[in-house]
């Protein structure tokens, strides 16, 4: 597969700015994956298919405030730095990208806060926009994540940003059961369920597993090859347990249907499993990078939302749904007015 084959026109207007008022009241487009039949419904009709001891496989991750904007010593110029992860606890090192890059050397204090409180100093660039910062602070780890935090932002995306943050996007931008932090964007496909829909799965005997993957950026990063194979994505955190592969790999034996909800779950499953497509237990790291033609062995459905052209996640549902059927089901949804994007419209892909 070529990258040019998963361009489209998204007019920017298609791009949804906010949620639907109630989580699980945007559309959803089912699309059946063995004949490309489409329904148009909506995210609480999901309900209609699956049954009593199906599984649904969550992320748990939980986003942080990982945008801050900083003030560079002398020059005072703006700085946006976009926290990625932390690399040492104790030394207060932080993996970090910042805009605009060039203006930043090694060397060089930023700091933070109305009153200067937090400072940090650049001491290595890791990559072509990225460095390294130490933040200068005196107090316990938790007293600085907490301070750190209270200095950071949202990380909306970019194609959301420019509107401005608002109150509830902190609480919108994050699943009902975001609980293990470290990702800096949300799982999208995690935020159509609300707990009165997750009540009603519960009453039909659905099964809920948990694995967490620290989404990162990389799921943004522009691919630069026209050839796939050649591309590489950034590695991300993750972690399989004992009671989710047992949950998992129950359902499978069983004959159950077992639903990935989202591209993060369908990667991290796909990322630690056995010759005889049965989840493993597993917890580390991966650079799990899924475009068409791909056999997957876990997940016989998934949830997903309309992504961007060009998207590795946009390519992970092709995948799965099969390359034609998706992106004819794309047409389908820019022609029906569906939303696009981190707070759009949602499909589920069924068998």
């Amino acid at each position: 597969m070529k990258l040019s084959q998963f361009k489209f026109k998204l007019p920017e207007e298609r791009i949804a700015l906010h949620p639907t008022k109630f989580r699980d009241e945007s559309r959803l487009m089912v699309l059946h994956r063995k004949t490309g039949e489409i329904e148009h419904k909506v995210f609480k009709d999901i309900l209609d298919y699956f049954d009593d001891k199906d599984v649904f496989i969550f992320n748990d991750t939980k986003v942080f405030p990982a945008r801050l904007y900083g003030n560079k010593e002398k020059t005072g110029a703006r700085i946006e730095v976009f926290l990625l992860r932390e690399l040492n606890e104790e030394l207060r090192l932080w993996d970090v990208l910042v805009d605009p890059a060039r203006k930043i050397r090694i060397g060089n204090k930023l700091y933070f806060g109305e009153d200067d409180s937090m400072v940090a100093e650049v001491i290595d660039n890791t990559t072509s926009r990225g460095r390294t910062l130490r933040f200068l602070y005196d107090g316990s780890h938790e007293e600085f994540k907490k301070a750190l935090y209270a200095l950071g932002e949202t990380p909306l995306p970019h194609s959301i940003i420019n509107r401005p943050v608002e109150e509830d996007d902190a609480d919108r931008f994050q699943s009902i059961f975001a609980k293990n932090e470290g990702a800096v964007t949300a799982p999208t496909a995690n935020l159509h369920f609300s707990r009165e829909l997750m009540k009603r799965m519960e009453i039909r005997g659905i099964d809920f597993a948990f694995i967490t993957l620290h989404a990162g950026l990389g799921n943004f990063r522009e691919i630069d090859v026209e050839d796939l194979t050649k591309h590489k994505t950034d590695s991300e955190q993750m972690k399989v347990d004992s009671t989710a592969v047992k949950m998992v790999n129950a359902a499978k034996d069983a004959g159950r249907n077992v639903c990935a909800v989202g591209t993060t779950v369908m990667r991290a499953i796909e990322s630690t499993v056995s010759t005889d497509g049965r989840l493993k237990e597993y917890e580390g790291w991966t650079n799990k990078f899924i475009f068409p033609p791909y056999e997957f062995t876990v997940a016989n459905s998934m949830i997903s939302n309309f992504h961007m052209p060009y998207s590795t996640l946009l390519m992970v549902t092709a995948a799965f749904g099969g390359y034609d059927y998706v992106m004819n089901a794309y047409d389908v949804a820019l022609k029906e007015g569906y939303r696009f994007g981190t707070y759009g419209d949602a499909m589920l892909i069924v068998d």
